[in-house]
């Protein structure tokens, strides 16, 4: 089975060489490594460049992760495509292990691994409600994305099917793709922690965007029409109300107009 590997980037010198090594030490070899630099403006492309012979570069204006992702599995030439953030890192066996998993699971044409959570150097412990899904599991991730981008391992005839991932979203692009995937497709699960994902870097997304339920929403939304319409409508005035409710909390009178005004749109 032969993996493309695609890596997105954006200023992330301090920890896209231990991401790109984490790939380069597997002991299942990818077959090609792409890695998109997303405009950087620190030594990102500096330290790339010194792994040319083994890597496919690609530089572009800085467009965001969603479209830095998509340009990668464009240039994909095979049919398996694994994402890793290039602030989070693989366990020596991850391909490996993915790979001998869709061997033996040939109908599976999407996966994931559990992970291993680490900041300021300590293990962070996650809670049952961060259990990994698997399976037909649509429902299970209303709620927030449970799916790593960089624990997955996924086939292209799914992307093909469903659509890649949406250029308009700042974040939560991971959480609107998953959601597409599962509405008509089993994930597989592999317990093993095979990825260590590092947080609190200070260009990580989570940490620039506040109410990030309102990208949530934009992704629910997608379904409203779909057999869980229920469900959906449920889960999307559960996010409505957090948010109405933080917006009067701290005054903040962009977010308590953007839920009047998605309220009164949706006749609710």
């Amino acid at each position: 089975m032969k993996i493309s590997v695609v890596i997105p980037t954006y200023n992330r010198a301090n920890t896209i060489l231990r991401a790109l090594k984490s790939v380069l030490n597997q002991s299942y070899k990818a077959d090609e490594i792409i890695v998109i630099d997303d405009g950087s403006s620190d030594e990102t492309q500096e330290i790339l460049k010194k792994f040319q012979d083994q890597i496919v570069l690609i530089s572009q204006d800085n467009l965001g992760v969603s479209s830095a992702r998509n340009r990668g599995i464009e240039l994909c030439k095979n049919e398996w495509v694994a994402f890793l953030d290039s602030d989070d890192f693989w366990h020596k066996d991850k391909l490996k292990l993915q790979v001998e998993f869709h061997t033996k699971n040939r109908d599976i044409l999407f996966s994931h691994t559990n992970e291993l959570w680490i900041r300021d150097d300590k293990v962070i412990n996650q809670k049952s409600h961060h259990k990994k899904p698997q399976g037909e599991c649509f429902l299970e991730n209303l709620n927030f994305c449970k799916i790593a981008p960089s624990s997955v391992m996924i086939n292209k005839k799914i992307l093909k099917d469903v659509g890649y991932f949406d250029q308009s979203l700042k974040v939560c692009e991971d959480y609107d793709l998953w959601l597409r995937v599962l509405y008509k497709y089993s994930v597989g699960l592999l317990h093993e922690r095979l990825v260590t994902k590092y947080d609190g870097e200070k260009n990580q997304l989570s940490y620039r965007y506040f109410a990030m339920d309102r990208f949530r929403v934009y992704a629910l939304e997608k379904h409203l029409n779909s057999r869980y319409h229920v469900e959906i409508k449920t889960e999307i005035m559960k996010k409505l109300n957090i948010l109405l409710n933080g917006s009067k909390r701290h005054k903040n009178q962009e977010i308590y107009e953007y839920c009047m005004n998605k309220l009164q749109e949706l006749k609710w």
